[in-house]
């Protein structure tokens, strides 16, 4: 397998359906070699998930991009499968204070 970049976490797979992602049984890179696949992740500095990848025989099969917003909430979701983009928008909190 080739070199991963130092900045990618590794994970097993993802629980939940809601957004972002909650990726799980994370993966040491030198597990890498005996999977067909996994998931690749990048985190921000507040340790928020900002892009995964579904490995599958060395190919992204499907990938994900979050955008935060000031206060810490999934703003956008860009979601990658088949050729084909989804973009999400949210509008954060609807509590009205």
């Amino acid at each position: 397998m080739a070199e991963q970049p130092a900045d990618w976490r590794y994970f097993v797979t993802y629980s939940g359906v809601k957004l972002p992602l909650k990726l799980v049984d994370p993966l040491q890179p030198a597990e890498l070699n005996h999977r067909n696949t996994f998931i690749r992740a990048r985190f921000d500095a507040e340790d928020r998930l900002v892009e995964c990848e579904k490995m599958v025989y060395g190919e992204i099969h499907l990938s994900h991009r979050y955008t935060y917003g000031a206060d810490g909430t999934l703003k956008r979701a860009e979601i990658v499968m088949d050729d084909e983009t989804t973009v999400m928008e949210f509008s954060g909190s609807s509590r009205s204070d």
